[in-house]
């Protein structure tokens, strides 16, 4: 019996049964909005709000401030500066599609139409119609036609400030173009594409990490991360839909609005369906219930709003929403199937999967068969046996998931699904010996040679992102494995076209010839992949956590492959973590200490402080590295490369396998260059700028490294720490203490603007 049967049967009054539906809403909420970490459905937590609503509905009593219908849900989270809207960021309310046996199958739409209808005292108000994003609600503040901050929702009144964050997102301006408002508040969404989440978590299946739970689940839990280098990896978008506070020219429709955006290059929400009657509107939302599909993001609904401004304040709101829009909630189609086996593949990380083998069933347009269980605590926490019948849905209309076991169908016999016990403690493609890393939950193939493993490497290898190697990927990967033609991606350097012309690729009864037409392009392919740039070698090798994006970042610190695998850089770099995290441990202010010695806590931290400076000169005078002081005895350093990564590049170079790999490029004369590297990031130009330093604080309308190397190119030098050298501190919105020691000290504190002047050759 699950959490929603066992409350359906207990005998309980409609206060108690309120009570217990507000608390276990209140808790999903919490896990939903503000860890990130759903325990249930989207379309199962629906069903839990919407009885409380009715029950609020017929005793008007139970409602109190404290009840989820009365409140935002609250993302707050801890680390994050917190910012006051300047006008609430309400929810929208929720009216829902019924199953055809309960009549109509749009009621809920005909009734808020209808009602919107009679509150304005017109037959046919004009609405419109957009998709419902399923991502994290966010608003953008543009002052000037500056980014002022980005903030999440929050409580509704105040949020978390993630400025940082979503300056890592490339759709997000900086800067609006001339013309901009005076003051521009844009609310919309961050979300993430449904592709690259499917990507994001087989990489973390590939790691033995735990998968995010949909594409909102993935991007909440990004947003919130304290590391805006490690956001800037992971593929966020975002979207406009909607206008907070406003001074401009006037907006009086969402045409208005639209076009403002469009004009701004604000990124908005499509398509937006315009309707003028009743029968209009509800075909509009069936028409977006199939548009959605093609979307390539999460959806869950279509947005109905009032489409004049004018009338839309004359309606005003609830304490929660709007009374001038609804969000139509489609029923997820959800079709229950059998579990006919648990299957298991091997990635190219060694990880083993479990997949389900489903009894074929029909679901938002294709056929399902096969949906990933992730690892052995999904399958556990679902409690999913063979032979148990499952309830099947699209995540994000894309990626076929279980979302539970109909447990009242479940055969006698199915017992409890170990991962262990049925590969017998042995990798299914080589046989040998499986284990868990400490702290994974995945189990892993101990065999680097492991042909599943050669198989998966080497279509990552050929991958358009990595090497491109054209027709060497899937099928054709997988038949050189297992024919012993290759052991691992690099042998494909030896190949020659005779080998790889005869390839079969079908069966011995029934053989299917590569050719030698696609053997000469793929070995052509290959001779180009020799010259490719370190950042695309360093994709192909498939090493966890480094994608392109990162790839790229660490060529631009390192000349080429050998001087990468050396690894003097990446161990600095964790030497300094290591003891900035040393030093900040010494604070004489943190409460461990405050029995201390504090003179003895300071002259630990100076004596610290001066062996990193020394361990880092020589790339500290290359701009390589930096940190910054934050006037409390702490110290602030950014990893360029994050912490993760440059963790994960050292154990690969120092492993077995790494070792291999570098042995064999030396062999086949191969030493990737880096494209992006950048020998002194310091050095200084001769210009307008030059003998003055600059320190760089607050909201800024474009990333920090722009700037940095705008006055760079001018001659000037950019630092991290406010010093009587400093020529100019330039602030933007916030400041914090850079902004009082520069006014303690007498340094001149200027804006964009000012420094624009300067590197224009100007004076102030």
């Amino acid at each position: 019996m699950d959490l929603f049967e066992f409350a359906a049967a207990t005998q309980q009054t409609p206060q108690q049964r309120h009570a217990e539906l507000c608390r276990i809403v209140r808790h999903n909420n919490e896990l939903y909005y503000a860890k990130a970490q759903p325990e249930i459905s989207d379309a199962e937590y629906d069903k839990l709000y919407r009885e409380i609503e009715e029950l609020e509905a017929a005793h008007p009593e139970f409602i109190t401030p404290d009840s989820p219908t009365q409140r935002v849900g609250n993302d707050l989270s801890e680390g994050f500066r917190k910012v006051t809207h300047p006008a609430p960021m309400q929810s929208i309310d929720d009216i829902f599609e019924h199953k055809a046996e309960q009549g109509e199958t749009d009621a809920e739409l005909v009734d808020f139409y209808t009602r919107l209808a009679a509150h304005l005292g017109q037959e046919s108000p004009r609405v419109t119609i957009e998709p419902k994003i399923d991502g994290c609600a966010v608003t953008l503040l543009y002052r000037q036609g500056k980014l002022a901050y980005a903030a999440t929702r929050g409580d509704g009144h105040t949020g978390d400030d993630i400025t940082e964050n979503v300056r890592t997102i490339h759709s997000v301006p900086f800067t609006l173009p001339a013309g901009a408002p005076e003051l521009l508040e844009v609310r919309g969404e961050i979300y993430m594409p449904s592709a690259d989440f499917e990507q994001l978590n087989a990489e973390r299946d590939a790691d033995g990490l735990p998968p995010f739970a949909n594409p909102r689940n993935a991007t909440a839990g990004t947003i919130k991360l304290l590391d805006a280098a490690e956001v800037a990896r992971r593929p966020l978008r975002f979207l406009a839909h909607g206008l907070g506070v406003y001074r401009g020219e006037e907006l009086r429709t969402t045409a208005d609005f639209a076009g403002l955006l469009d004009r701004m290059g604000i990124p908005r929400n499509k398509p937006i369906i315009y309707a003028e009657s009743l029968e209009a509107t509800r075909t509009a939302v069936k028409n977006i219930n199939t548009l959605r599909q093609d979307l390539g993001y999460g959806t869950d609904g279509a947005v109905i709003k009032l489409d004049d401004f004018g009338l839309r304040d004359s309606l005003g709101s609830t304490a929660r929403a709007p009374r001038w829009a609804a969000a139509f909630k489609y029923l997820p189609e959800q079709k229950e199937t059998r579990l006919l086996n648990i299957t298991i593949q091997v990635g190219r990380t060694g990880v083993l999967t479990p997949v389900a083998e489903l009894e074929p069933v029909q679901l938002s347009g294709t056929t399902v068969s096969r949906a990933t269980l992730h690892n052995q605590d999904e399958i556990e926490r679902k409690d999913i046996r063979i032979g148990d019948t499952v309830l099947m849905e699209k995540s994000g209309e894309i990626i076929p998931a279980v979302v539970h076991v109909v447990k009242s169908k479940r055969p006698a016999d199915a017992a409890p699904y170990s991962l262990y016990d049925a590969v017998g403690g042995v990798c299914p493609s080589c046989g040998a010996p499986i284990a868990q890393e400490e702290g994974q939950v995945a189990w892993r193939c101990t065999n680097f040679t492991c042909p599943a493993q050669a198989a998966m490497r080497t279509t990552y290898f050929c991958r358009r992102e990595a090497l491109d190697i054209e027709n060497l990927g899937g099928t054709v990967a997988e038949a050189l494995v297992n024919r012993g033609i290759i052991t691992s991606p690099l042998d494909l350097f030896s190949l020659t076209t005779e080998q790889l012309g005869a390839l079969n690729l079908g069966t011995d009864d029934e053989p299917r010839r590569f050719g030698e037409k696609n053997a000469v392009k793929a070995l052509a392919a290959l001779d180009k992949a020799r010259s490719l740039p370190l950042e695309r070698w360093l994709t192909a090798f498939g090493i966890p956590t480094i994608g392109t994006v990162t790839a790229r970042t660490t060529a631009k610190y390192h000349k080429d492959l050998a001087d990468l695998a050396a690894g003097h850089f990446l161990r600095l770099l964790v030497h300094l973590e290591d003891g900035i995290e040393a030093y900040n441990a010494l604070n004489p202010k943190a409460r461990a200490n405050k029995d201390k010695d504090k003179e003895s806590l300071l002259a630990q931290q100076e004596a610290l402080k001066i062996e990193l400076i020394n361990a880092a000169e020589s790339y500290s005078a290359r701009g390589y590295v930096s940190w910054e002081e934050d006037g409390a005895n702490k110290l602030k350093f950014t990893n360029p490369l994050g912490a993760v990564s440059t963790r994960k590049l050292i154990a690969y170079f120092q492993s077995t396998a790494g070792k291999s790999v570098l042995q064999t490029l030396e062999s086949l004369n191969i030493n990737p260059i880096a494209e992006g590297y950048v020998e002194n990031m310091a050095q200084q130009a001769e210009g307008p700028l030059s003998g003055l330093t600059f320190v760089l604080t607050g909201a800024l309308s474009r990333p920090r490294p722009e700037f940095e190397k705008q006055i760079a190119a001018a001659g000037g030098k950019a630092t991290g720490s406010v010093t009587k050298k400093t020529s100019y501190l330039v602030a933007g919105e916030g400041g914090g203490s850079k902004r009082d020691k520069a006014a303690k000290l007498g340094i001149p504190i200027i804006d964009e603007a000012a420094l624009l002047t300067l590197l224009e050759g100007g004076t102030l």
